[in-house]
């Protein structure tokens, strides 16, 4: 065999190697995520404009409880260090105002209203005072910069939470802290076609996440993906080289339901996907 054969072959070997190393999930964890399977969690609680019941509120999730729902939140901190539940980078959809959370401390932001309701913004702690473990929580992290202040303060809410609970995000980073300072809490890799997005992270970022190519950092317990971005080849493996649960977002027709219950293990859903 020619000696520039080997060479090839070699590094195809090494290759392979290197990739499959980038994308592995942990393993040590499949037969807790085990709990969450089937799981269908109402995005940002079971939110309804016709009955006036805003996204990411607490109305919105005591009608997930109601339901038996899971409720998938986001959470960014506050100026003055509080874990807010809110997804936007910015107030103005939501509550018709300029800035952020991060640009408000919580009292500020406790004046406003959420989507014209007499609704507010809560605080992480006040939803698990809420849900008190009734159903699965499933949390977004919301980590605009490098600092990773709102893993910890997240982390230290959450260890006094007897309930079901898996974090997840876009920033594999605040993956790596939990990873490193929490590595009791179930973790998951958020993503979809992030190539395709006009953002302001590096490319180069974004198409390691799109292809699962960071997960040696944060080493994710599941896999979250947008369901319209799907089949993608990093997500494939791990389904079937490492067994790693998908959940998919955001489901917001039947044809979208039947497609995430048939297919994956965990769904992120609107209430207009509903047909069961």
């Amino acid at each position: 065999m020619s000696i520039y054969l080997l060479i090839f072959i070699a590094l195809l070997a090494a290759g392979a190697a290197l990739y499959l190393f980038s994308i592995s999930p942990r393993r040590s964890r499949l037969q807790e995520m085990r709990r969450f399977m089937k799981t269908k969690f109402a995005h940002r609680g079971y939110h309804c404009a016709a009955r006036k019941i805003p996204e990411n509120s607490l109305a919105a999730f005591r009608a997930a409880l109601d339901c038996h729902y899971g409720i998938e939140l986001d959470v960014h901190l506050t100026k003055d260090g509080q874990v807010a539940v809110f997804h936007d980078d910015t107030l103005e959809r939501v509550c018709g105002v300029p800035g952020s959370v991060e640009s408000h401390t919580y009292s500020e932001l406790k004046q406003l209203f959420l989507q014209h309701t007499a609704e507010r913004i809560p605080l992480l702690a006040d939803v698990l005072s809420c849900v008190d473990g009734r159903v699965p929580l499933l949390i977004e992290l919301k980590l605009p910069g490098r600092s990773m202040k709102l893993c910890e303060k997240t982390c230290e809410l959450l260890q006094g939470y007897k309930g079901p609970c898996l974090i997840q995000s876009f920033n594999t980073l605040g993956l790596r802290w939990f990873r490193l300072h929490a590595p009791h809490i179930l973790r998951g890799q958020l993503s979809s076609n992030l190539t395709a997005d006009d953002d302001t992270a590096p490319y180069i970022l974004r198409f390691l996440v799109k292809h699962m190519l960071s997960n040696f950092l944060g080493r994710p317990d599941f896999i979250s993906y947008k369901l319209k971005d799907l089949p993608e080849p990093g997500v494939w493996l791990c389904r079937v080289l490492f067994r790693t649960p998908v959940a998919v977002w955001t489901l917001n027709s039947e044809n979208a339901m039947r497609r995430g219950i048939s297919g994956y293990e965990m769904q992120i859903f609107e209430k207009e996907a509903e047909f069961y």
